[in-house]
């Protein structure tokens, strides 16, 4: 789900702000700071946590800036150009922009683009781009044209992909758009055509992401349509001819509407914002949907008229409401079909509060909201990042935390704790709260896709008894991080087992613990394989054996510990397709200790006329049936090979035989056969 939060104004009036809209809105050098440039004269830089100026700086008379004022990260300075060609470069401290740094350029520009981690880059209208730096120490160089007569760009972004940017801009000629996407190593220009379908409206608006040398680009049409466009940037040789393909995305106005004034704006991976007028609703609005599930999340009305501009930075959505500069904060929880159905469920005690699934981000991120646990938050935050803060100190920390009444924050700021722990023990090898991270999870609010990186340094430090917790309550662990469970449970020596806290619940009602230690130091050796099935070299010798002999001493070929541990993976969600490939990398060893463990448990259900296991949490027979068909077709050659096998295939195979006729008893089938004989069941 996704919420609109309460909007608030940046300062009074924005000057020169029309029905055109503002120049641009950019971040400024730090996370709270944004430069806002409008249509005449005037740059101005807000602090949002204050909502107020910090600064204003404005052209002389007669000169009209052109271009959006950005900050070089770099350098700590802003620049601007006005006039089209006339770059301007000043400092904090600077008061008067007729006095500071001026470059007189050889063309128009249309946006100098400036991001973290990278130079400045400046884009002119006719499609070149150029580096900051390189600009100024040559402003007359020639600058070559790019796009052809008559082509307008009509939206520009940049990006980094790979520490590398990447210059994405849309043009359009006689109603025909075309994408350019400029790489700079090695320096690459792409040119394609946007096909779009002969009925398709027309686009009023983009915008794009990036990720894995994969661009998305959205175009918003006039009747609400999101359409969806896919280029790869692996490309080292352009071609001439390129052609893009447009697919539709998401509509999110009914049909026969027409929209005005709309724009786009990409929050997530799973979520858009969309604001503009329908001329069948003529108040103005605001909405986010989820690309994912097809679905509207939250809408507000606007009360004022709005130039038709939407800029997003860090959970924050800006735009001019009136006259005024409007700041809406939103939040969008991890996408989910359970949460974009509105069936998302919460683990919740006995006696304590609901836990939200909509959460203040801003309180993480230092720009003035407030929280209701921010005081108790805020030095556990600290010490969770601090190299000093002792483990026993945060562990103390964070039980007064955890005592406290529930807030509707409480699952994003456990999340958030969890995550900054995780960091710190990736950056400090030797810390590792363990304590600390056992109490966060039992807080039971907790998902892989909310803390990913948790279980893979759990994963590194071999901590099977966070990974056993993880397993029992994170509905969404991929199908690697479990075969890497898998792979470390099966491993793990018996000895570390003992002197591990493991919940061995699920285990308890039919695991003789006293008799299943002794097997566990005595028979079951050689890498977890039974004397008893090396010895049995024959398999047709095994069927003819009466079935007596097959259960005469049924014990666990491993600890209750290790049985507990592998019972947490019988319980795991999966999915097939995904599970097999990783199940492929067990070595055969792991394969069959694991297939002598599930021939176990299906012996100790046939020993009950219901075929459960007794306990309070036991794997069920199709989990354990299934999990031996996952392991006999990941591993089939290997397996009908090997001998060690011989006797579990052996069980296998007349247990199907069993399960056959008794199909055929209970249904009575009657077959009329030469000789009056029903053939024998093979």
């Amino acid at each position: 789900m996704a919420v609109l939060e309460e909007d608030f104004t940046l300062g009074g009036l924005v000057p020169g702000a029309g029905l055109d809209g503002l120049l641009g809105v950019e971040h400024g050098h730090k996370a709270d700071l944004f430069l806002v440039t409008d249509r005449g004269r005037t740059v101005i830089l807000y602090k949002v946590s204050d909502q107020k100026p910090l600064g204003c700086w404005s052209v002389k008379q007669g000169q009209t800036i052109t271009c959006p004022a950005v900050s070089n990260f770099q350098t700590g300075e802003y620049v601007v150009v006005h006039d089209d060609k006339v770059l301007r470069i000043w400092k904090n401290e600077d008061v008067n922009l007729d006095k500071v740094f001026k470059a007189t350029l050889s063309a128009d520009v249309y946006k100098i683009h400036s991001i973290q981690n990278t130079e400045p880059l400046v884009l002119f209208r006719k499609g070149a781009v150029r580096r900051l730096d390189a600009l100024l120490a040559e402003p007359q160089q020639k600058i070559e044209a790019v796009i052809s007569d008559e082509e307008v760009i009509k939206w520009t972004k940049l990006f980094l992909d790979s520490n590398q940017p990447v210059l994405i801009f849309v043009t359009e000629k006689h109603g025909n758009y075309f994408v350019y996407v400029q790489m700079f190593n090695p320096h690459n220009l792409c040119k394609y055509t946007l096909l779009r379908g002969e009925e398709e409206p027309v686009t009023l608006s983009f915008a794009a992401s990036v990720n894995e040398r994969l661009v998305t680009l959205l175009c918003l049409s006039c009747n609400g349509s999101i359409y969806e466009t896919l280029i790869p940037l692996n490309q080292s040789k352009p071609e001439e001819k390129q052609v893009l393909v447009t697919s539709l995305l998401l509509k999110t106005y009914v049909s026969g509407n027409v929209l005005k004034g709309v724009s786009l704006a990409i929050l997530d991976k799973d979520h858009v914002a969309v604001m503009g007028t329908s001329l069948k609703a003529p108040k103005e609005s605001i909405s986010i949907w989820n690309i994912k599930f097809q679905t509207l999340q939250t809408s507000k009305e606007l009360s004022q008229e709005t130039s038709g501009q939407l800029w997003c930075y860090g959970g924050k959505l800006f735009m001019l409401h009136g006259k005024f500069l409007t700041v809406i904060p939103f939040k969008c929880e991890i996408s989910s079909l359970a949460a974009a159905l509105g069936k998302l469920k919460h683990i919740q005690a006995p006696g304590t509060q609901t836990v939200s699934h909509f959460v203040n981000w801003g309180t993480f991120q230092g720009d003035g909201l407030e929280s209701q646990d921010s005081n108790n938050l805020a030095p556990l935050k600290g010490q969770s990042k601090s190299s000093d803060a002792s483990e026993k100190h945060l562990e103390q920390q964070l039980s007064k935390f955890l005592t406290d009444k529930r807030t509707p924050e409480f699952q994003i700021t456990v999340g958030h704790i969890v995550t900054e722990l995780v960091e710190r023990c990736k950056a400090e090898p030797a810390f590792y709260p363990q304590s600390s991270l056992v109490q966060l999870i039992q807080t039971q609010v907790l998902s892989y896709s909310l803390c990913p990186d948790l279980m893979a340094v759990a994963l590194e430090k071999r901590d099977v008894h966070l990974l056993q917790l993880c397993l029992q309550q994170f509905p969404d662990i991929p199908e690697s991080i479990t075969c890497a469970c898998l792979k470390v449970f099966l491993s793990i020596g018996d000895d570390s087992l003992e002197e591990t806290n493991v919940n061995v619940e699920s285990v308890i009602g039919y695991i003789n613990f006293a008799q299943d230690e002794k097997m566990g130091k005595t028979e079951v050796v050689q890498n977890g394989f039974s004397p008893v099935l090396l010895e049995e070299n024959n398999f047709e010798d095994k069927l003819n054996k009466p079935d007596d002999t097959m259960n005469t001493t049924l014990t666990c070929p491993v600890t209750p510990q290790k049985a507990a541990l592998l019972n947490a993976i019988l319980h795991s969600a999966y999915s097939e397709t995904f599970l097999l490939p990783n199940l492929k990398d067990l070595t055969v060893q792991h394969v069959i200790l694991f297939l002598q463990y599930l021939h176990f448990l299906y012996e100790k259900c046939s020993e009950n006329a219901s075929m459960t296991l007794p306990g309070p949490c036991p794997p069920t027979l199709n989990q354990i049936m299934d999990w031996i068909c996952l392991l006999l077709d990941a591993h089939f050659t290997v397996v009908v090979m090997i001998p060690e096998a011989k006797g579990i295939l052996a069980s296998l195979y007349k247990f199907v035989k069993a399960q056959v006729c008794e199909y055929w008893i209970h249904h009575k089938i009657h077959f009329h056969f030469p000789f009056g004989k029903v053939p024998i069941i093979t």
